[in-house]
C-alpha cells in the first residue's frame, strides 16, 4: 500500500515525483549555458532562442493590410473591402493570391541570404512562424504545401532547397500535407538575378513539370506554393500555370519576402 502524507492524505510517492516539465526546463537552462541565445541576424546575445534583437526587429519592413488581394502588395489606404492593385488588374497573375512576410530589405534580406547561401537552418523555426502569420488567409484554404523546386545542378551545389525547408515548416505548423517532389524542374534556367521582367518570364517558361506518377495528387487540390522571395512573380507564376494545367483547383503563393513598391494605387 502507498504511504500517506502526514496531513493532507497525499501519497508520499506522488510527493517524490518531479513536477511535469521540470527536467525539460533544466535541460533548457543547461543548453542556454552551453549555447546562449543570440539574435538570428546580428548574433547579439538576447533572452530567447529563435528570435531577433530589438534593433534587427525594427529593421524588418513587415507587410500588413491593406493589401492587394492578388499580389499581396501593400496598398496606401483601405477601402473596407477586397482591393486589387493596378498592377494586378493590368496583368493578372497565374496564381490566385500571394502573401509575403516582409519587404525584401534590411534584416529580412539578411535572413533570406543566411538561409539560402550560408546554411543557416537555425532560422527555420522563426521563419516558419512568420509564414503562418503572413498566410493566415491562405493556409486554412490549402491542402498541400509545395516548394518551388531547384534545378538539379543548383541543388547538388547547395545541398538543400531553401523553399523546401520553409514548406516543411509551414506544412507542420499549418497541418498541411507536404509534397516536396510534386513539382520538378523540366530544364535548367539561368539565374533570375539582374534579368528584366520579360527576360525572367522567358527564362522560366516551360521550366516546370509534374511527374506523371504524381499527377493524381494535383487534380482538384488546393495548393499552397512556397518560395523564399517573390521578385516579379515570374517563377511562382510559371509554377502556378503548371499546377493549373494539371487540374489544381486553387494555387496560392506564400513567401518570406516580396520585392515591392509601396506606392501601388488600387485600380
Amino acid at each position: 500500500m502507498p504511504k500517506r502524507g502526514p496531513a493532507d492524505g497525499t501519497d508520499e510517492d506522488t510527493l517524490a515525483e518531479p513536477r511535469p516539465g521540470l527536467f525539460r526546463r533544466f535541460l533548457g537552462a543547461l543548453s542556454d549555458i552551453v549555447m546562449p541565445p543570440v539574435c538570428l541576424v546580428c548574433r547579439t546575445p538576447i533572452g530567447d532562442h529563435d528570435a531577433l534583437c530589438a534593433r534587427c526587429w525594427r529593421d524588418i519592413d513587415f507587410i500588413r493590410p491593406p493589401l492587394c488581394d492578388r499580389l499581396g502588395m501593400p496598398m496606401p489606404f483601405d477601402t473596407g473591402g477586397i482591393m486589387i492593385s493596378a498592377a494586378a488588374a493590368a496583368a493578372p497573375p497565374a496564381y490566385d493570391r500571394a502573401r509575403a512576410v516582409a519587404a525584401y530589405s534590411g534584416s529580412m534580406r539578411t535572413l533570406v541570404h543566411a538561409l539560402k547561401f550560408h546554411d543557416r537552418h537555425d532560422t527555420r523555426r522563426l521563419l516558419g512562424q512568420w509564414l503562418i502569420e503572413a498566410g493566415r488567409d491562405l493556409v486554412p484554404d490549402a491542402e498541400i504545401a509545395v516548394p518551388v523546386p531547384l534545378a538539379r545542378r543548383r541543388l547538388m551545389a547547395r545541398r538543400f532547397n531553401q523553399a523546401a525547408i520553409l514548406a516543411r515548416e509551414v506544412a507542420h505548423l499549418g497541418g498541411l500535407r507536404y509534397e516536396p517532389l510534386l513539382l520538378e524542374r523540366a530544364r535548367a534556367t539561368q539565374s533570375q538575378v539582374g534579368l528584366s521582367r520579360g527576360a525572367r518570364q522567358r527564362n522560366v517558361a516551360g521550366a516546370f513539370t509534374i511527374p506523371a506518377r504524381r499527377a493524381y495528387q494535383v487534380q482538384g487540390r488546393k495548393i499552397l506554393l512556397i518560395d523564399d522571395v517573390i521578385t516579379t512573380g515570374s517563377t511562382v507564376g510559371a509554377c502556378a500555370r503548371t499546377l493549373r494545367r494539371a487540374g489544381a483547383a486553387r494555387v496560392d503563393v506564400l513567401a518570406l519576402a516580396l520585392v515591392t513598391d509601396r506606392g501601388i494605387v488600387p485600380a
